[in-house]
């Protein structure tokens, strides 16, 4: 089976990668029956140069791979007919900016897995960039808290050469006495909380965060049972609430009025509550100027993120009162940092802690008869060009109009 490493050609561009030369290398060595080839790219945070290092073949042609591996959604133009195919299409959630993208590989007989879709039995996915994102994501909400209160100059991310690097910058700044919230306790977060303990910021307790004032920086960890309840009184759990949240609300303005550095580093699923609203965000004792939303869902569970934001220009401020955008740093406004690309800030690193995931979970199945399910749980579309049974309930989405 030959696998080929594609160039990323999504605008504005990506340099992350699936396999690090060096993960490319152990893959071919854990799976010598696999043949793996690299498209020559000018983006890519690893030159060709490293992967002809490892005796890697560069090529311009990977239309006679079996499998073809990218991060980005592939543009229409440059999908091979009757392929595997492995990214992020953003499809699922029937997003309609996507939807030509799913038509045309239906179209074109192509199998598709999308990386979001790689799960295990239980659903949980089992790769991603979530740590990445909530590393860059919590570092980038100190870099805006540094500049809008002329406490410190953070420089951004994608300016330094690795995680290393970003961490040994926090080794710099002081921190004001505020209370940070983080919500979610998956990849995103613990990426984010490793941001948290790095500069040694105090856990403390959800009773202590909602009751308490203190001497120096602290910050509470929230899962979704703490900020959401059931509307009848009773005590909630989370396995009901991702089946069903619709008879849960929120119970987040406890938290918003005791914070000033709110981190979203929580899943959102459809039809949960929102978290707070354009209207919560305008009651006087709403506290949090300053919002980090990894998360990113935007006109949604979040209120002060409506739209998401760019590396180049990652802050903008929300006016709860006109409920509009100004300045990030105007005068009551809520800073926001909505940046929905974070990973592409750590490429190096990303594409690293991607490979490692990649290469135990799913090169493995294509070897293994797909002992595990990786494979048929994955696959969005079949080569007969048909959804799949898993993924039926797009039908109405590549049959609109």
């Amino acid at each position: 089976m030959k696998f080929g490493i594609i160039k990323e050609r999504k605008s504005p561009p990506d340099r992350r990668v699936v396999f690090s030369p060096e993960k490319l290398a152990e893959a071919k060595k854990q799976f010598p029956q696999a043949e793996f080839v690299v498209e020559s790219s000018d983006i890519r945070v690893f030159p060709d140069e490293a992967y002809r290092h490892f005796g890697f073949e560069v090529v311009d042609d990977v239309s006679d791979c079996d499998v073809l591996l990218g991060v980005k959604e592939v543009p229409l133009e440059h999908l091979i007919p009757n392929k595997k195919y492995f990214y992020f299409s953003h499809t699922i959630k029937k997003q309609p900016y996507n939807r030509k993208l799913l038509l045309d590989m239906l179209n074109k007989n192509i199998e598709m897995y999308d990386h979001e879709t790689i799960v295990k039995q239980s659903g949980a996915r089992l790769i991603g960039f979530g740590r990445y994102a909530g590393l860059v994501g919590a570092y980038n909400g100190f870099r805006a808290l540094g500049l809008r209160d002329g406490l410190f100059n953070l420089p951004k991310v994608e300016t330094l050469t690795d995680l290393n690097a970003v961490k040994s910058e926090l080794d710099k700044i002081t921190l004001p006495n505020i209370k940070i919230l983080l919500t979610g306790t998956g990849k995103v977060a613990m990426g984010a909380k490793e941001i948290l303990d790095h500069l040694k910021i105090k856990e403390v307790s959800d009773a202590l965060y909602l009751t308490s004032q203190f001497s120096e920086p602290v910050y509470v960890m929230a899962d979704v049972m703490e900020y959401a309840k059931r509307m009848d009184g009773k005590v909630g759990e989370k396995r009901e609430f991702y089946k069903d949240p619709t008879g849960y609300e929120s119970n987040f303005m406890p938290y918003a009025n005791e914070t000033d550095f709110f981190i979203a580093g929580h899943f959102y699923g459809n039809k949960a509550p929102y978290l707070f609203t354009r209207e919560d965000a305008k009651n006087p004792d709403f506290r949090i100027n300053l919002v980090a939303d990894v998360s990113c869902d935007i006109d949604g569970p979040v209120a002060s993120t409506i739209r998401p934001s760019t590396i180049a220009d990652p802050f903008y401020g929300y006016d709860p009162h006109s409920e509009t955008e100004v300045a990030f740093d105007a005068d009551e406004a809520i800073t926001v940092m909505a940046v929905d690309n974070l990973p592409c800030e750590l490429p190096k690193d990303a594409s690293e802690g991607f490979g490692d995931m990649f290469l135990e979970h799913v090169i493995p199945a294509f070897f293994n008869g797909d002992e595990r399910g990786i494979l048929k749980r994955a696959k969005i579309t079949s080569s007969d060009g048909k959804l799949t049974e898993r993924f039926f309930y797009l039908k109405d989405y590549v049959e609109v109009g």
